[in-house]
């Protein structure tokens, strides 16, 4: 059966990257590699790259800083602000630094899985299609990340 998407989805959709992962944990170990900045600065970010956390202040109004570091060396500072935390259910920030979007990332039970959710919306079609080559790769990695550290969260 195939649903309508509502307005609200309509509206974004030529702005958005929408990923989803099923990862073979269950959803509070899922939910912990994000939420815990020890397991998140080994995932967080493309093949190659590394993070250096600054503050990570999960809570809504909180702050993420952190400096990514490239596999060719060079230095990416990032600046977040978390506007929801659900917790295990979801988080949703805004990404304010070099590409400015909001990341909507859900983590859904099934069974003794996750169905991780990752909704990447941007300001402009445009902004969006100008990164669009680098950005669904590096989601997908992401989430690749996230798939292996979860496997290491207690």
């Amino acid at each position: 059966m195939n649903e309508k998407p509502t307005a609200d989805e309509e509206s974004i959709a030529d702005r958005a990257f929408v990923h989803a992962r099923l990862i073979d944990a269950p959803r509070e170990r899922v939910f912990k590699a994000f939420s815990d900045p020890a397991h998140l600065a080994r995932w967080w970010g493309p093949n190659g790259f590394t993070s250096t956390f600054h503050e990570f202040d999960l809570r809504p109004g909180g702050a993420w800083r952190f400096v990514m570091h490239g596999p060719d060396g060079a230095n990416y500072p990032n600046e977040s602000v978390f506007f929801e935390v659900v917790e295990p259910e979801r988080i949703v920030f805004e990404h304010m630094s070099q590409h400015h979007f909001q990341l909507t990332i859900t983590f859904e039970a099934r069974g003794t899985k996750t169905l991780v959710g990752w909704r990447q919306v941007f300001d402009t079609e445009a902004e969006r299609q100008r990164i669009a080559k680098f950005v669904v790769e590096a989601n997908e990695q992401n989430l690749d990340r996230l798939a292996a550290e979860a496997l290491n969260v207690a």
